[in-house]
């Protein structure tokens, strides 16, 4: 079996991974963790302390009520928002370093998903490949595939190793429709045409066939081609991370429910909701009692998400 290292500790594949923290914490949800500067609860003028005392109060009270999801997807660009390059300043760059430190310390086996969508060819490919698992030591990255396999090959080629990673394939934005929604001729089937997300989905398919580990973005947000995509993911066991959930409209109990209509195996799915939990006073106040607040959003999450 494939095996990888997080923090110097040897660590399953990231397949078993999900299904082992799944069955651990009894749940398959996932939480992301996009600060917006403006919703945080300290304004020191520092944001690199600010975040870090932020999750530490928010991460300390979810290990004491024993809420915790079965993944963490921290999406970097909340985090290099607070660079100023030019100026050799890299308090968000840091921030995130430090919160992967903070969640290994917190949740040692929970799976942490770098969500940086890249996509690029050869060399570029593989820098922003040791970006994800090299620099930052997460478990899973998010890629997009719309550059063909020789952009996604390097991720390919550290999920033999028992890296994980995620294709976008129906995203959960309003505007995915424009293109993922076009009807193609497959090239797996030529003579067959569906629209592009399932022409996706088979070369994600494909993909996991030769290296293992390969999973799917699907979003919560159109529960009919959620049920489709996962029926056609279920007995090739891939899986799933779907976003849309609370703050973006998409049910997490609607969501499991089609997913045990179709059979696919629960542990591998990830069922994400972001500021809908960290901060769901997102453009008003923030309320005094706001880890309560937060952690009543996340016992919600984590009820929905019970295997």
């Amino acid at each position: 079996m494939a095996i990888y290292q997080i923090g110097g500790s040897r660590m399953i594949s990231y397949k078993e991974l999900l299904k082992k923290s799944a069955q651990e914490r009894g749940n398959c949800a996932c939480l992301g963790l996009d600060p917006v500067q403006n919703a945080l609860p300290y304004n020191s003028g520092h944001i690199g302390e600010d975040l870090k005392r932020f999750f530490s109060e928010l991460f300390a009270q979810m290990v004491q009520r024993d809420l915790i999801p079965a993944a963490f997807k921290p999406n970097i660009g909340y985090y290099t928002l607070f660079d100023k390059p030019r100026e050799g300043f890299f308090a968000g760059s840091q921030a995130l370093g430090e919160l992967f430190n903070l969640l290994e310390e917190h949740f040692p086996g929970i799976p942490v998903i770098l969500d940086s969508k890249r996509g690029d060819i050869a060399l570029s490919s593989a820098n922003y490949c040791s970006e994800a698992f090299d620099l930052y030591r997460s478990a899973a990255v998010t890629v997009s595939p719309y550059m063909g396999s020789d952009s996604v090959a390097p991720f390919g080629e550290r999920s033999v190793e028992g890296k994980g990673f995620y294709l976008l394939n129906r995203t959960s934005n309003p505007g995915a429709k424009d293109l993922q929604g076009l009807v193609v001729v497959d090239q797996v089937d030529e003579k067959e045409l569906y629209p592009l997300y399932m022409a996706v989905a088979h070369r994600i398919g494909h993909y996991n066939h030769e290296w293992g580990n390969v999973g799917a973005v699907v979003g919560a947000t159109n529960l009919r081609e959620l049920e489709e995509l996962a029926a056609y993911y279920a007995y090739r066991e891939i899986p799933l991370l779907i976003p849309g959930v609370q703050s973006q409209g998409g049910s997490a109990a609607e969501t499991l429910n089609i997913l045990q209509k179709v059979d696919y195996p629960l542990f591998l799915a990830r069922i994400n909701s972001s500021s809908g939990i960290t901060h769901p006073w997102k453009g008003g106040s923030v309320p005094s009692d706001w880890v309560a607040v937060s952690m009543t959003k996340l016992a919600n999450l984590i009820e929905e998400c019970a295997l």
